[in-house]
């Protein structure tokens, strides 16, 4: 998932933190935001971004069934899921989190993804730098 600079600019004000402080935040107390390029029905709130390593946290959220185009990141990847059920593909391998489950996605792997609940996917990302969104064709 690419971070539009709009969308980092405004949650960093609204979080405003680009430093090491704390940050306690409930998924229900977050105030989700919503980009034009998004698809329909997903949200994110990002949590803290390290000014230093560009390493960046967030909670996303997307509808149930969607789909992710197949893509990869130049960053490695955390996911803790939240709320909802999520498949990966690991080469021919299919894998399933349920809600407390956590993935580490290695920078440059190709990530095949969905959300096959009929509930929206509520989860818990994070990036060790500074994220770069690929799509899978161009790696």
């Amino acid at each position: 998932m690419l971070i539009p600079r709009s969308l980092a600019a405004f949650l960093l004000a609204t979080v405003g933190c680009l430093c090491e402080q704390a940050v306690i935040v409930n998924p229900a107390e977050a105030k989700w935001t919503r980009e034009a390029n998004d698809p329909p029905g997903a949200e994110s709130f990002l949590l803290r971004e390290d000014a230093r390593t560009g390493a960046v946290e967030l909670f996303v959220r997307y509808p149930g069934g969607h789909v992710f185009a197949p893509h990869w990141h130049n960053a490695n990847e955390r996911i803790m899921l939240i709320e909802g059920r999520l498949s990966l593909r690991q080469g021919t391998e299919l894998k399933y989190l349920e809600p407390g489950g956590f993935a580490f996605l290695p920078a440059k792997e190709v990530q095949v993804m969905s959300c096959i609940s009929e509930t929206r996917c509520t989860f818990y990302l994070s990036w060790d730098t500074k994220p770069d969104f690929h799509p899978a064709a161009q790696k």
